[in-house]
Formats: structure tokens, C-alpha cells, sequence
């Protein structure tokens, strides 16, 4: 119920996601993809009953061999609401360990898909570039890791923002235009455990120009004056996807 002490004298903000017509009128979503990636290690369960067991809980998502650690999984699942990491995946994750399975919970990671105001197509940039790039086969190299920015990001003037994150997506758009790798870019302030603002997948087919992608990262202005800390780097190759 509202609180009506306030609602004669307070604007209720609008929390939906924006784009930009083609008549360049603003529009708006309310639909988005949540995505959460949980790491295991120690497995002791066999990989074909690992996967298995996630396809019995019709688990939307992928799974990835943990390129650190030989006995080690990470897993990435989606959806548009949030409920079905507590009522499906946490069970499916129960389940496992008790046959073995050891969950690091210090590695999990949770984000939400968002945009930036220019999109002509919100289902596109909120659901469907997400999800289709997860499920994506010929996409099966991974990079994830987690991104905080400095406040004094905030403290630039609007136009100085936008040059800044120019630079990031005018490199990230030529890996994308020579078929090197594509992102998934997730917003996840206030979702995150040690208070990350954004959550970043890289996907190839190979592993070399994830790194060299994230090597030129390091030289823009956002990286080299504006990001307080970047990992941990979770990597991986997909086994498997629903």
C-alpha cells in the first residue's frame, strides 16, 4: 500500500528501461533478463550426470569448465523473473551437493540486463542479444568478471560520461563487427555481494581475443582513471547449454 503522507508532494520515479523510437520519441520497458552465475569446485559427480541433472530441473542457462580448476564448473542461468533462482535453481544446487558438488558462493555473481536510452528495439537489447549470446554455440570461450567504477565517474559532466563510454563501445563494436567477441553487459548495483556495479561476460569462439580485447580495454580513459576494481576473472569453455 502507498504511503499517502507523500504521494501528493513527491514525483514516483520511473524505473522502467528507455530507448528511442524512430521518431526519436522516448520508449520504454519493464521487461529484462536477470542472469547469475554460481562456480563449483571439488566436483565429484561425472559430467554427463552433472548435466543430466540440470537439464531434469529444465535449467535455463549454460554450463562452463572452469579453465582454473581442473575439478571446477561455473554455471550461468537466466530469467525474467528472479524468483526462479530461489524456487528452481536453488534446489537443482541443493540437490547436487549433496552428490558432491562444493558451491562457492564467494564467486557468485548476479547482474540485470539494461540499456542506455538510444535503443530503437528494447526486447532486443534487454532479452534477446542477452540470452542469444549466452545460448549462442559457436560462442563457447567465456569471460566473466565483475566492475566497479571510481564516484568521481559521476562527478563528470554528462557529455564527458558519454565520450568516456564512447571509446569502450567503439572498440567493443569492431571485435563485434570482425567476428572476434561479443559482450553481455550487466547492471548489478545493489545485486552484488561486495558491491560491484556491473557484471561482464566476453564470448568468442577462441580464447585469445578475449584477452586481447580486455588488454585494449586497459588503455581507455575509463579503464586507466575510472574503474576502482576489476575480478575476480572467472574462464571457461561451454559443455553445455539449454
Amino acid at each position: 500500500m502507498a504511503d499517502k503522507r507523500y504521494s501528493d508532494n513527491i514525483e514516483v520515479p520511473d524505473i522502467r528501461d528507455r530507448g528511442m523510437g524512430p521518431d526519436r520519441q522516448p520508449i520504454f520497458s519493464d521487461r529484462r533478463i536477470f542472469m547469475q552465475l554460481q562456480a563449483f569446485r571439488d566436483c565429484e559427480i561425472q559430467e554427463e550426470n552433472l548435466i543430466a541433472h540440470l537439464k531434469e530441473y529444465k535449467i535455463q542457462g549454460a554450463l562452463l569448465r572452469n579453465i582454473a580448476d581442473p575439478s571446477g564448473y561455473f554455471l550461468i542461468t537466466y530469467t525474467e523473473d528472479p524468483t526462479y533462482f530461489i524456487e528452481t535453481v536453488g534446489p537443482c544446487l541443493r540437490e547436487l551437493e549433496q552428490d558432491g558438488v562444493e558451491l562457492e558462493p564467494e564467486l557468485s555473481m548476479l547482474g540485470r540486463s539494461y540499456s542506455i536510452g538510444y535503443e530503437q528495439d528494447l526486447d532486443e537489447t534487454l532479452i534477446d542479444r542477452p540470452v542469444g549470446r549466452l545460448l549462442n554455440p559457436d560462442l563457447d570461450w567465456h569471460v566473466w568478471y565483475p566492475v566497479r567504477r571510481k564516484g568521481s565517474f559521476e562527478d563528470l559532466e554528462l557529455a564527458e560520461q558519454r565520450k568516456i563510454l564512447g571509446e569502450h563501445g567503439t572498440i567493443g563494436r569492431s571485435y563485434g563487427a570482425g567476428g572476434l567477441a561479443q559482450d553481455i553487459r550487466l547492471d548489478c548495483h545493489g545485486l552484488d555481494t561486495n558491491d560491484h556495479d556491473f557484471l561482464i561476460a566476453l564470448l568468442s569462439d577462441k580464447l585469445h581475443p578475449l584477452s586481447a580485447l580486455v588488454h585494449r580495454m586497459r588503455k581507455t580513459v575509463q579503464t586507466k582513471n575510472y574503474i576502482a576494481h576489476m575480478g575476480p576473472f572467472l574462464v571457461g569453455k561451454k559443455i553445455w547449454n539449454s
